[in-house]
């Protein structure tokens, strides 16, 4: 009786095995073959290691192509006519701080089967049935390090052989294991859930189309991926991500690469999250091998298999980044910039999916995806506080400093890193020093830049600029206004020639001489006219510039805006031993390098005495003021 032709992707891996069986007891029989999709399909893959085999590794003289793995009598124990021995083994298995279903066990189930040939321990024509096996042509194993011969050490592959439903509950995972995929015993994962041994319709046996990623999120649902920047791109990257020979597709636009731009299930150069990159030097990160002026061969060759390689340039990219013609930015130069958020050689540490975490501890280095999430960021602008399309569904601390899965303000992601848990030294010693920016932009302090919340004046005669005419004393503002790559690199603070990360220059050092240049940084946001015409901090009454005090005259002696203004805030914070340091309005924080108590007081104090007045008791430039009233 001639068997009937299995489903081409059973729901079960027994029904796999019985149906292939029956088609090596067919092979061996003469009886009529299989339809095409079975033997038919098989006979024109590297699975076919008959002397009619396409591969590099063919039987002598063996015509018969289901008998290498399967055979109707004297199978192995335990396995439905496995015609091959499984040996004991002990394999290295994946692990991650991000596997939701703990420490995975060692391989088995249609896994291990799998592994009798792909391990490379043992001959590829080492079958049970005939006895004394099969000679093969050549080679009878796998080629060592070839993209075939996984060997002992599994961890930078995808894990398998447990159960689905102990990874879950998952934000990240179906909540289900999909039907059309096959589990094996119940609901886990193997080798064949993605694998056809015996169909490679959709080339490396894949049981579906992975163009866009089609198979991976069958499984893995990340949040708005669907309209991500890297589900959506059509960017070409073909010339830029890693081509192992006949191994990967010949895709180019990174929306059609989609997970694979990122991640490999086979051979990841770095075993935790899968990723194709390695984290060694000169570039370790993943995301500038893209994001970057002049895209360079991948750098996660030193970790992979012998005979895998990128691909290079192809012919017509010459060295065009990736977008360099649709606004990309170059990231990889910017972070190598003078002032820089402080790389290592090391992937990001920052989980970018959330699952709780907030403030980050390790804070000696920064990834990409402490500030980015990789699988949701897009081109969306927003306005200011809230975050942008490139660091949406990013971790952070709130103003309160709890920590939020998701951060709905740009703030929230910054006080991560310079918030409560900050290794930053003060880049200023002030009279009321800090280092916390969480506190600094406490809506409690007596003054502060509106980060968090609108400011506490209004009366800002400065604002708006000639270059930001929109901006209005009651706008909030964000990190970013000021602190981002210099020379429109990015609309991100990845690094910038002028110290710390700051958009323009901004000088600090007494005896600065007075020019748009020295405080461009100050001057895009607070109209320079008025600041040298003294509208807010006027001169003391009968004096002219230079010596009469205002803007102007303290500018002019070489005061820079750092030694009375403190940029983000002064955290007094209600504390009552504060209050001998005087009030601490307008941004009132004097740099000590540059302003120094009188003598018998312990501190340069500045009186608020009503609109667009004060007093300064202090020495500055060998100057003595003693209660000096402005106007």
């Amino acid at each position: 009786m001639s068997p009937a032709a299995p489903e081409r992707r059973p729901r079960r891996v027994a029904l796999l095995l019985l149906a292939c069986g029956f088609a090596g007891l067919a092979g061996m029989q003469g009886t009529p073959p299989l339809p095409a999709q079975t033997v038919g399909g098989m006979q024109d893959t590297k699975h076919n290691l008959s002397v009619t085999g396409p591969g590099p590794i063919t039987a002598q003289g063996e015509t018969r192509i289901c008998i290498f793995c399967h055979t109707p009598h004297n199978a192995a124990p335990d396995s439905p006519l496995w015609n091959r021995e499984i040996e004991p083994q002990a394999y290295t298995v994946y692990a991650s701080p991000t596997l939701g279903a703990g420490v995975l066990p060692q391989p088995s189930g249609p896994t291990k089967l799998c592994l009798t040939c792909h391990d490379g321990t043992v001959a590829m024509g080492a079958v049970l049935n005939p006895p004394g096996g099969i000679a093969m042509s050549g080679s009878d194993n796998l080629p060592p390090g070839s993209l075939s011969d996984f060997g002992l050490d599994l961890s930078g592959h995808h894990p398998v052989s447990f159960s689905y439903s102990a990874s879950l509950p998952n934000l990240e995972l179906q909540p289900l294991p999909p039907d059309e995929l096959t589990f094996g015993n119940g609901d886990e994962l193997h080798c064949s859930t993605c694998h056809d041994p015996h169909n490679d319709e959709f080339g490396r046996f894949l049981v579906k189309d992975n163009r866009g990623s089609a198979l991976c999120i069958t499984c893995h649902q990340m949040t708005d991926w669907a309209s991500s920047a890297h589900a959506t791109s059509s960017e070409s990257v073909g010339s830029i991500l890693p081509r192992p020979p006949r191994s990967w597709p010949d895709y180019d636009e990174l929306r059609d690469w989609g997970c694979e731009s990122c991640h490999t299930p086979h051979f990841a150069a770095t075993a935790e999250q899968l990723l194709i990159f390695s984290d060694a030097p000169p570039a370790p990160f993943s995301c500038t091998s893209c994001h970057s002026a002049d895209p360079t061969d991948p750098p996660h060759l030193a970790g992979a298999p012998a005979g895998v390689a990128g691909a290079g340039r192809r012919a017509g990219m010459g060295g065009m980044a990736v977008g360099a013609g649709a606004g990309r930015a170059d990231i990889a130069g910017q972070v190598g910039k003078f002032s820089a958020h402080p790389e290592s050689a090391r992937l990001p540490s920052g989980l970018p999916r959330g699952r709780g975490v907030g403030a980050r501890t390790d804070l000696t280095s920064v990834g990409c995806a402490d500030c980015h999430n990789p699988h949701m960021a897009n081109d969306q602008q927003a306005e200011l506080p809230y975050v942008s399309g490139a660091t949406r569904g990013v971790p952070g601390v709130d103003r309160n400093g709890a920590e939020v899965a998701t951060a709905t303000y740009e703030y929230e992601i910054c006080f991560r890193c310079h918030g409560d848990n900050t290794p930053d030294a003060e880049y200023i010693p002030r009279v009321v020093g800090s280092t916390n920016t969480r506190l600094d932009f406490d809506a409690g302090n007596p003054s502060f830049h509106p980060v968090v919340e609108m400011g506490r004046g209004t009366d800002v005669p400065s604002i708006p600029s000639a270059l930001e005419p929109r901006l209005t004393p009651s706008d909030q503002i964000g990190c970013t206004s000021c602190h981002a790559d210099d020379e429109g690199g990015s609309r991100g603070p990845h690094g910038s020639d002028f110290a710390p990360i700051l958009k323009e220059r901004y000088e600090t050092i007494d005896g600065t001489g007075e020019s748009y240049e020295s405080y461009a940084l100050c001057y895009r946001c607070h109209e320079r006219t008025s600041i040298l015409a003294d509208e807010s901090f006027r001169t003391r009454a009968f004096r002219t510039t230079p010596s009469g005090g205002g803007h102007s005259g303290h500018l002019a002696a070489g005061a820079p805006c750092s030694a009375c203004h403190d940029p983000h805030g002064v955290a007094v914070g209600g504390n009552e031993a504060f209050n001998p340091s005087g009030d601490h309005t307008h941004l009132i924080n004097f740099d000590t390098q540059i302003v120094a108590p009188v003598e018998g007081a312990n501190f340069p104090a500045f009186k608020d005495t009503g609109s667009r007045s004060g007093t300064c008791t202090l020495t500055c430039h060998g100057v003595n003021h003693l209660q000096t009233a402005y106007p």
